[in-house]
């Protein structure tokens, strides 16, 4: 069998979205959702970054910055989202947004329905 990478803080990341769901409801824009995690992480003492850029380099040359919603526990790239559904386009930006941050592991968050939608990414 094989073991999951970072599960228990994937788990802990999916609870804090569920408990911030379930205390705000739906309906909201994305930001108010990633500041709602950022208060839930720090009531639990999850350590996380918010807002944090990285470059984007072509050839060695910088073309312009991603900066991802959250990054948590130091390894796992958090993006908030209030759409239909997540796609391929979601996964795929995810995978870049992997390689730009060089970390492993990405959450895909959807707010937008009473019932929290969420995809784990591994590049």
């Amino acid at each position: 069998m094989i073991e999951l990478i970072y599960k228990n803080e994937v788990y802990e990341i999916i609870s804090c979205a569920m408990e911030v769901l379930n205390e705000l409801g739906h309906g909201f824009h994305e930001k108010i959702y990633e500041n709602a995690l950022c208060v839930e992480f720090d009531l639990r003492g999850i350590k996380y970054l918010q807002q944090k850029e990285f470059d984007i380099n072509y050839k060695h040359k910088k073309i312009g910055e991603y900066v991802p919603d959250l990054i948590v526990y130091d390894k796992i790239v958090v993006d908030t989202k209030v759409i239909k559904e997540i796609t391929d386009h979601e996964t795929g930006k995810m995978l870049n947004y992997l390689k730009i941050t060089k970390q492993k592991v990405g959450l895909i968050i959807n707010f937008k329905y009473s019932k929290l939608e969420w995809k784990r990414l591994i590049l």
